[in-house]
Formats: C-alpha cells, sequence, structure tokens
C-alpha cells in the first residue's frame, strides 16, 4: 500500500492576496492583500522595526501580539502591533522610535 505524499502548500490550497504596496519610513513596499504589516516588511528584507527607550534595534520575536517587539506607527497611530495588523493598500507605516 503506497500513499502519494503532497507538500504542505498543496494540502492547504495556499493562495496568496492581490499585490498592494505600503510604505515604510517612506520606501514602497511590495505585499499581499491578507499578509501582516510584520510579514511584508520582514518579506521586505527590513531588520529593524524601531528602537527600544535606549536605542536598542526592536524586530518582531512572538508574532502573536504578546511582546511588542513589532510596534510600528500605522498611519499616524503609535504603538501599533505589526504582527496583528493586516496590510492594506495605501497603508503609511514608521519605524517606532523609543518605544
Amino acid at each position: 500500500m503506497s500513499e502519494e505524499v503532497s507538500s504542505p502548500s498543496r494540502r492547504l490550497d495556499a493562495q496568496r492576496g492581490v499585490p498592494i504596496e505600503i510604505t515604510f519610513n517612506g520606501a514602497v513596499v511590495s505585499c499581499f492583500d491578507g499578509e501582516t504589516v510584520a510579514t511584508a516588511l520582514l518579506a521586505d528584507g527590513v531588520t529593524e522595526f524601531g528602537t527600544t527607550r535606549t536605542g536598542a534595534p526592536r524586530q518582531p520575536l512572538c508574532n502573536m501580539g504578546t511582546c511588542f517587539d513589532c510596534v510600528v506607527v500605522v498611519d499616524s497611530v503609535p504603538l501599533t502591533r505589526s504582527c496583528l495588523t493586516y496590510a492594506v493598500d495605501g497603508m503609511n507605516v514608521e519605524s517606532s522610535r523609543g518605544a
């Protein structure tokens, strides 16, 4: 008895949303509808989402909203957790400094 093994993405029938664009610190970031801001920034190669009060760099750690290391400013709203916020076409995202 042999079974054909399929890849996880085929089993899930994963589909990407439509391409959209957000900006991060003035630079255009291409991503897909349905992705979080953190996913979009990480996929674009962003390694620093902001800094702590002491100036240490911040980047997502838990990706489930508990650590707050992913906080950014989204459309002028400070301390927005990028791992819980879905990217929206035209969204303006900025680093969070000293948070």
